[in-house]
């Protein structure tokens, strides 16, 4: 990888307010450094339409994001870059040791990172696990809110539009088989990562892929298609506004909080 990689952004939306909100943020994270950002404003699913965004990208590095996160962090270009150096996908949520079609479904303490969402009064900010810093390895599939991925380890992988057709679990299934093809994925503890919105998306719709997902992964069917509706496990804090969350967002507070689930979640 060159010593100033270019960067390539794909984002799915169909919300013109959000997609320029998530390229405003990557525009001031990425100044200074090669980068394009590629909407896809009409894909019949996310497979497809990420699959159409790499195909027309020319980037060293791969960002696959949905359109209503926030990162902030000025040094957010340099981290990514060097640390893709060692490894092919990082994101800022994942499990070491996924159990069926939801990455959170193993539970604690499986589950690592540490990501942050706006609520109707406040600021949430949800601590995995945070058993490495800043980056945790030995990660088996990731949240797919946003992934990034050289771009070999994209192209070798790439997005399953056939099994997964419409706007479920692609993600998911793109980062369990890239680490299944032998390629090293981690998770980025110490980049402050924001996300808009909940989970609102038909949970009948979301069983029928978990389904699917299951159907492709045989071997992961000790957990049932039901679990992959549940909420993530984890520690939970409340703050009035972001500057108080990135007040909080450091090394040894996280790593308490870890120790405080080990705490309430003893391992068997």
């Amino acid at each position: 990888m060159n010593a100033q990689p270019c960067f390539s952004v794909i984002i799915c939306s169909v919300n013109a307010w959000n997609f320029a909100q998530a390229s405003q943020c990557y525009e001031r994270l990425l100044a200074g450094w090669p980068h394009e950002i590629i909407g896809i404003h009409d894909a019949p699913s996310l497979a497809e339409g990420y699959n159409r965004g790499m195909a027309r990208s020319r980037g060293d590095i791969l960002v696959f994001s949905h359109d209503d996160i926030l990162i902030l962090d000025p040094d957010f270009a340099a981290k990514i870059s060097e640390r893709l150096r060692t490894r092919a996908i990082l994101g800022f949520a994942g499990t070491s040791r996924l159990t069926g079609p939801a990455w959170y479904g193993s539970g604690y303490p499986h589950l690592h990172g540490v990501v942050a969402r706006r609520d109707k009064t406040c600021f949430r900010l949800g601590i995995y696990g945070v058993s490495e810093w800043p980056v945790i390895g030995n990660i088996q599939a990731i949240d797919g809110r946003c992934m990034i991925a050289t771009r070999e380890a994209a192209q070798a992988t790439g997005f399953d539009a056939v099994t997964f057709d419409s706007f479920f679990l692609c993600d998911l299934d793109f980062s369990f088989a890239a680490c299944r093809a032998g390629f090293r994925l981690g998770v980025c503890c110490d980049i402050p990562f924001f996300h808009g919105s909940g989970d609102n998306h038909d949970q009948h719709q979301r069983q029928k892929y978990a389904g699917r997902f299951l159907a492709k992964y045989a071997e992961l069917e000790e957990t049932p298609p039901e679990r992959a509706v549940r909420e993530p496990e984890g520690r939970f804090a409340l703050f009035q506004n972001h500057r108080a969350v990135l007040a909080a967002w450091q090394p040894d507070v996280l790593k308490r909080a870890g120790i405080a689930m080990g705490r309430r979640n003893p391992v068997s």
